[in-house]
């Protein structure tokens, strides 16, 4: 036994079984947060074996341990600072040559490794047999055979893990006669050594022998640590040292010091094959060849594309929104348990505290809602992973969305966030972390909010059906594509603009064997990545709501008119006292209990507005009735009492009164409240797109949250006189000066629109800099009304409609679409095409 916990880090190539391997061996016990700086995901958790305790950390997926990913660098860092006990490296047993790539490199870094040979079940049907003694033998290390899925293999891997992490009297070494060997870099290496000696105290970290390796390779990030531990002075004169070096090689050897250190590599691992893995000849193509051929058909696969991308539309974004009904009644009764324990509603106005509790429960119910959606997102996401298809996605459309600055990965994102109408852009920024190259990530990211979220269709459909009734159809194709093309030019620009010096990395897509997901490991992440959702947004919403509310509630209503409105108000409860003179239940209306009266009348409302069937709403009367029964015969008179019948309409044209009353409290406060000055403010800029300032606090307040906009304007473009006009109407009435021009404008706008709250704290999340979040918030309200500013006052000078208006911007957009796809894509470093014929469909592009 001992004090220490050990620590044993899992590392292995994508799709090699590792997570299931880890889940296999940490269970429920586990957690997920992101390595500091970045944003990929650090999955660590805890197991006990023999009564002791391990803490076992999963590590990036990575191919191999240079810098050019992101991963890559995240697990060589992990791997050299905080020097695990053990390194349990999972690889494909089936794809064995190309997974000892990294092998070699976790041995040249002096890591004490155990090899997993994982997916033994798939090699054995193949005809795949590997010499696991002759193995440990060739490379001096334990080798153990595992089932991930299955769960086979914990105990020997678990007793493996014992003996060279406890009982072992120290680390197990990694003998130099067992590696590659590199006798045309004897020289280089003598040379680097004597120029490091000087500088032994101040490197650490890296084993010496590896990191002469990575200086040869000019890797940059280990040159980038070098800035911070050494002086100008010996970082130069390291460069000039390792370039001569390289310079000397490439013309005595006629090729770069990467190549070659690749080939001796490639000739020790392939020594190790011949010696160890003896494969009996398939007759025919494998299942996951065969099935290639009908999804990547050049004609097929775009059929396949999006029936898949319509699957995930209709499973996740139109069932989840089904499961809502069920779910959503649940946060209903938690907010209304909030509602208990705040202080109670005034006749007029609320204590502040239950203002802003009741707020926070609403923004927080408003995330909490997409929960349902999330969970059926994140579970379709995990089989589409682990299936084998994610990678056909990616490789199938990377090519066209390369020209644009994005990547094949985009394509999730993109689906996720509102290709079709009814995305979220939330759960899309979310899907970015699997792109490898962070330039097309970023672009992703910032492009992701400019899709159709399920909250934007409200304000289109209420424009639409007010100005454009006879050409619906046009307006709404017009915006479900336009969002696309707007997306594609502004990620081709982000891409030669803000992001030109952002890292990217070669493409390089390997099209793994189809696996049939276990319902463990798909539940796994769905819940996992549900929950980092929770806790990321939930709790900065929180935070940000409070300011918000601030906001739309200070500096508040003038004196004199608090008195107007408080003058209201007590001729309404005249009004009720005269209604009610000679009623017995007058007496219990009266002062303080007038306003309990009023509250438990809106709860009994509320309640029974959220029962499902007469059973359900017999139990609330009767729950009311227990309530307070002095109340009860105000809410439901009983058969036969003709005074509570009169003291129930009395009740109710007082409490319609008071409802009049706070709408129009809550109008003014609005227009008169910082967020309302900041409209009015604005109307020098936005009258130009045709904006007022009502205009404006809607869009003001639809960063909140999409679905307020349309609730805002209909707060703000209030009835006049005994009128009863729904909202189409009132817009619609040409005294106030909206047009379909306005209206162009406005869908634009919002098309345009920077991105809501939940979605700018998630922008912030992922790229982990305000920056970013900036950045997204800043370009598009310039560009958004830049765009309507133009096609408004355009169209008021040329004097043509608003449908004749969008149909230019829509063919002006779509042409500069093709011009900019005609260009090359944007330049990328190349990648070796890499064909394993243990799969027999791998690829690299």
């Amino acid at each position: 036994m001992t004090d220490k916990t050990p620590l044993v880090a899992l590392c292995g190539q994508q799709n090699a079984g590792k997570s299931t391997l880890f889940n296999l061996l940490t269970g429920a016990r586990q957690h997920i947060a992101n390595y500091p700086g970045v944003t990929v995901d650090k999955k660590y958790g805890y197991f006990r074996y023999q009564s002791q305790s391990y803490q076992a950390v999963d590590l990036p997926g990575t191919y191999s341990l240079s810098s050019f990913s992101l991963e890559e660098r995240v697990a060589r860092d992990f791997l050299s600072a905080e020097h695990p006990d053990l390194v349990i490296n999972v690889v494909d047993a089936v794809n064995l040559k190309r997974s000892l790539h990294l092998t070699v490199q976790l041995l040249e870094m002096e890591c004490p490794t155990v090899l997993a040979l994982n997916m033994k079940d798939v090699a054995d049907k193949q005809g795949i047999v590997i010499d696991i003694e002759e193995l440990s033998q060739c490379l001096s290390i334990p080798v153990v055979t595992t089932v991930g899925r299955k769960g086979e293999g914990r105990r020997a891997l678990c007793d493996i893990i014992e003996a060279n992490t406890i009982k072992a009297a120290s680390k197990p070494t990694v003998r130099s006669d067992k590696l590659p060997h590199y006798p045309a870099l004897s020289g280089a290496m003598a040379v680097l050594e004597s120029a490091l000696t000087p500088l032994a105290t101040k490197l650490t970290e890296p084993p010496l022998h590896w990191f002469q390796f990575k200086l040869l390779e000019n890797d940059k990030q280990i040159f980038g640590k070098l800035a911070d531990l050494l002086s100008k002075d010996e970082l130069a004169t390291l460069r000039e040292v390792v370039s001569k070096q390289r310079s000397d090689f490439e013309q005595q050897n006629n090729t770069s010091i990467n190549d070659y250190i690749a080939a001796q590599r490639e000739a020790f691992i392939q020594s190790l094959i011949c010696t160890t893995v003896t494969t009996t000849p398939r007759q025919g193509p494998t299942l996951s060849q065969r099935i290639d051929r009908l999804v990547l058909n050049r004609f097929l696969a775009p059929i396949f594309l999006v029936l898949t991308v319509f699957m995930i539309y209709q499973l996740a974004i139109v069932q989840g929104y089904e499961l809502t009904n069920y779910t959503w009644p649940y946060l209903a009764s938690l907010r209304e348990w909030v509602a208990g324990l705040l202080p109670e509603a005034g006749f007029l106005f609320d204590p502040y505290t239950r203002s802003l509790g009741l707020w926070i429960v609403d923004s927080a119910n408003t995330l909490l809602n997409y929960v349902p959606i999330f969970m059926i997102l994140f579970a379709l996401i995990a089989i589409l992973e682990d299936s084998g298809y994610m990678a056909r996605i990616a490789f199938v459309v990377d090519k066209v969305l390369n020209r644009f600055g994005l990547h094949g990965q985009s394509t999730l994102p993109l689906i996720l966030s509102g290709v079709f109408a009814g995305g979220c852009a939330v759960p899309g920024i979310m899907a970015t972390k699997g792109i490898p190259d962070h330039r097309a990530r970023m672009a992703t990211i910032l492009t992701v909010p400019f899709m159709n979220c399920l909250a934007k269709v409200p304000l289109y459909t209420l424009l639409v059906g007010i100005f454009f009734e006879q050409d619906k159809a046009l307006m709404m194709f017009y915006i479900s594509t336009m969002t696309i093309i707007a997306a594609l030019l502004v990620a081709k620009l982000l891409s030669v603009t803000v992001l030109r010096g952002e890292e990217n990395a070669p493409f390089v897509i390997e099209l793994p064997r189809y696996n049939l997901p276990t319902v463990r490991a798909v539940l796994t992440r769905s819940i996992e990545r549900t929950w980092i959702y929770i806790k990321k947004v939930g709790t900065i919403v929180v935070a940000v709501s409070v300011v918000i509310f601030t906001l739309l509630q200070y500096p508040g209503l003038p004196q004199e008119r608090v008195a107007f409105y408080q003058q209201q108000s007590e001729q309404a409860i005249h009004k009720f006292n005269n209604t009610m003179k000679n009623n017995p239940y007058l007496e219990i209306a009266q002062g303080e209990q007038l306003v309990s009266l009023m509250n438990y009348y809106n709860d009994y409302k509320r309640a029974k507005l959220n029962a499902k069937g007469a059973t359900a709403s017999k139990a609330v009367g009767e729950m009311f009735k227990q309530r307070n029964p002095e109340y009860f015969p105000f809410v439901k008179a009983p058969k036969g009492d003709k005074q509570a019948k009169k003291a129930n309409r009395a009740l109710r044209k007082l409490a319609s009164a008071r409802k009049s009353i706070r709408r129009e409290i809550k109008q003014e406060r609005l227009s008169h409240s910082f967020l309302g000055s900041i409209g009015r403010s604005m109307e020098p800029a936005t009258r130009f797109a045709g904006f007022d300032w009502k205009i404006n606090v809607a869009l003001l307040s639809s960063f909140a949250a999409r679905e307020s906009s349309v609730a805002t304007l209909g707060v703000l473009f209030q009835q006049e006189d005994d009128q009863n006009n729904s909202l189409e109407q009132r817009m619609g009435d040409q005294s106030n000066n909206i047009t379909s021009l306005t209206a162009v404008a406005m869908i634009l706008f919002f098309a345009l629109y920077p991105p809501c709250l939940a979605t700018t704290i998630m922008v912030k999340v992922q790229t982990g800099q305000y920056r970013w979040m900036l950045l997204a918030l800043l370009f598009p309200t310039a560009l958004g009304l830049g765009v309507a500013s133009t096609t408004y006052t355009l169209g008021m000078i040329l004097g043509i409609s608003g449908i004749a208006m969008m149909s230019g911007v829509y063919f002006t957009g779509l042409a500069l679409l093709l011009i900019v796809g005609l260009f090359p894509a944007l330049k990328r470093k190349a990648a070796p095409v890499t064909n394993t014929t243990a799969l027999g469909n791998h690829g690299a592009h």
